[in-house]
């Protein structure tokens, strides 16, 4: 039995050309300039945007047989030229058709902007993706996971992959998709909260990328119903500041791993990386007292608005030139039932969220360990604990002192990039009208 072999080649990277004069590669026909006596056909490899020279005297092919979006394969001699993308240009010998499209798009994809609407972008993303900055986008979010996972492998956390799938929600309320399941009752996953703690009383630290599920009727540019959360979750804390530490540590990496490996993502997105030194942290109602003196009417004393939240982020700037602020001790009652109350006093809870250019990104905190206190908290808040008997099996049977996060990594992403909906960091969107593609 002969062993099965891929003929296929690797993707395109610049960094692979080494001392190379001839080069073979694949891609996608993304543009064609005609300029006559020659013609630039620009190839559209999986990261790459490649500037290809046809001279009808060198190159064994017709122009007029080739069109934008085919898939072709080409080879050709590599000429250093600084001025052309990658530094250099493909002068070609060959061209090979690999396949044609049915029809051309709608919508052109290779300009510089495409200055189509966000609607019009959603309805069109299976090709309104293939635009070089479009994709970008996705690239960066791709460097964002890689610099979160590989944090947390290197500071000994194990990587889980908890059911989405479950019994009763982590949050409680009504913000909850139901499902039914063989007949019985059953829900989308709110967040991996319960897992996690689980996970904790097994390895210690843990970590999870998965999609979180949340049935909220807001029709918001920072509000998705299915998004991408970052969780983390870590044993034998003495505070929260330990998960607050962890986490200033890990977006460090994240900067870190985006500025070695996607140097060509930012610079086409022009994006401008924060710089982390540390993160401040101001107390709710420190942060509502600022809000206060600026002359704000304080309406909410259980969360913040959004124009509260960039008001404080621009206070932080100012004051101490940091883009990111953790704000701790919220209102104990608006918090979930596994956050830790504060011994001194209990009217505000262990847990923080993290602002990043004026957009909460990350709730966090330390939760209950103890047994009897975890029963009393889910019974102060109108829960009966028999409904959580699985969860509660954690506590009962010893837990240790245990803390952590879950960041969005759409919202993350979308102030990375200073965008204006978190849609445009959603590969394909899930809200209140949008099923489809």
């Amino acid at each position: 039995m002969m062993p099965v072999q891929s003929s296929a080649s690797r993707p395109f990277s610049p960094d692979n050309l080494q001392n190379s004069s001839e080069l073979t590669l694949n891609g996608s026909i993304y543009k064609i300039r005609d300029m006559g006596s020659f013609a630039f056909i620009i190839l559209r490899t999986a990261r790459y945007l490649v500037q290809c020279v046809f001279d009808p005297q060198k190159c064994d092919a017709d122009l007029n047989t080739l069109v934008e979006n085919s898939s072709i394969k080409v080879s050709g001699s590599i000429v250093l030229d600084k001025r052309a993308e990658n530094g250099f240009e493909l002068h070609l010998n060959y061209i090979t058709v690999l396949s044609s499209p049915y029809a051309q798009m709608p919508i052109s994809i290779n300009k510089k902007g495409l200055n189509i609407s966000l609607e019009t972008n959603l309805e069109n993303r299976p090709y309104i993706l293939r635009n070089h900055k479009q994709r970008a986008v996705f690239k960066l979010q791709e460097g964002i996971v890689s610099g979160f996972r590989n944090y947390m492998l290197a500071n000994g956390f194990t990587e889980i992959h908890s059911p989405k799938i479950v019994e009763s929600g982590a949050e409680g309320g009504a913000n909850i998709f139901k499902l039914d399941y063989f007949g019985e009752k059953a829900y989308l996953a709110q967040s991996p909260q319960f897992y996690k703690q689980t996970m904790v009383g097994v390895f210690d630290r843990v970590f999870e990328i998965a999609p979180v599920y949340r049935a909220e009727k807001h029709n918001t540019s920072r509000h998705l119903n299915e998004y991408i959360g970052l969780d983390f979750e870590m044993a034998y804390i003495d505070d929260m500041y330990d998960v607050m530490a962890m986490e200033t540590g890990m977006l460090r990496a994240v900067m870190e791993e985006l500025k070695a490996n996607y140097s060509q993502e930012l610079k086409l997105l022009n994006v401008d990386l924060p710089e982390i030194d540390f993160i401040p942290a101001l107390t709710f109602m420190e942060a509502k007292g600022i809000l206060k003196e600026s002359g704000r009417k304080i309406k909410n004393y259980y969360d913040f608005e959004p124009d509260e939240e960039l008001a404080v982020s621009e206070f932080i700037k100012k004051e101490y030139n940091s883009e990111f602020v953790f704000i701790t001790h919220f209102p104990s009652s608006k918090r979930p039932f596994y956050a830790m109350d504060d011994k001194v006093d209990p009217d505000y809870a262990l847990s923080f969220d993290l602002f990043f250019r004026g957009l909460e990104v990350t709730t966090g905190g330390q939760r209950v360990h103890d047994y009897t206190e975890q029963v009393q908290k889910m019974t102060d808040k109108g829960l009966d604990p028999a409904e959580f008997e699985s969860y509660l099996m954690i506590h009962k049977y010893g837990m240790p002192p245990h803390g952590g996060l879950g960041i969005g990594l759409e919202r993350l992403l979308m102030r990375l990039l200073n965008q204006q909906n978190v849609r445009e960091a959603s590969l394909f969107p899930r809200d209140l009208s949008r099923l489809s593609p």
